[in-house]
């Protein structure tokens, strides 16, 4: 696939979404639409050093194609990080700066035809946000979804409400939040990490799933040796890494 080029990004909106992250909506004005894969991600060119390799920050989209020139990013304040501290700090509504993309392969099988594992932590939720609302959006046929969503504390957790309702509209949709420092939790929460979750359910998988992770090193490396040691092929978990 040939490199995408560098285009004017403009930032059209941005909202708190927990304590410490943030939506920005990017615009890329020269495109009348701007195509991409769910799974996906752009990277952007910040004004943070001289040296353009170390200006370059890479996201994940968190929003599925609509068929706009605009696309949907969360980010999360990283101490000390140059990139994110510009982005909180210095960019607003009508800041631009170069946008790479769409770039990467972390995307679905098309067509879906095993059930799949949707395993993250924090920020790694926006792929699976893209997939999932995607799929609900289009009616694309596929099995069961699993996603497995873990952070610290419910104040930290992301799209909670969004992800709930689209449970409700989406049968074969299913939800674990799961909290690593709560002591208490509402009904359809969890209570623990997702490792302990993704093995419970497959105790009553017949057929094998496939996997998807989405996070820091640390937890995707647990989770792969995990998940093979339930027998699943290891060409059956697909993985994005963050930091």
């Amino acid at each position: 696939m040939a490199q995408q080029p560098w285009r004017t990004g403009k930032i059209i909106k941005i909202e708190d979404e927990t304590a410490t992250t943030k939506k920005f909506w990017i615009q890329i004005p020269e495109l009348d639409h701007f195509d991409f894969i769910p799974g996906q991600f752009v990277t952007l060119d910040l004004p943070i050093h001289e040296q353009p390799n170390k200006r370059w920050r890479s996201y994940s989209i968190a929003s599925p194609p609509d068929g706009t020139n605009v696309f949907e990013l969360i980010i999360v304040l990283m101490e000390g990080g140059l990139g994110t501290t510009y982005l909180f700090n210095e960019a607003k509504v009508g800041t631009e700066f170069p946008v790479r993309g769409p770039q990467g392969h972390f995307t679905l099988t098309d067509p879906i035809t095993t059930d799949i594992f949707m395993v993250c932590t924090g920020t790694g939720i926006a792929p699976f946000r893209s997939m999932i609302q995607h799929i609900h959006h289009n009616n694309i046929p596929h099995k069961e979804i699993y996603l497995i969503y873990g952070t610290r504390k419910c104040s930290d957790a992301l799209y909670l409400e969004e992800m709930f309702d689209l449970k409700s509209k989406l049968p074969s949709f299913h939800y674990f939040p799961t909290f690593s420092r709560e002591q208490e939790v509402p009904d359809g929460h969890c209570i623990g990490y997702v490792h302990g979750v993704y093995e419970q359910l497959m105790q009553d998988k017949k057929e094998m799933p496939h996997f998807y992770l989405c996070g820091w090193k640390d937890m995707i490396n647990d989770a792969r040796q995990r998940i093979q040691s339930l027998g699943v092929d290891k060409k059956s978990i697909h993985f994005e890494l963050y930091g």
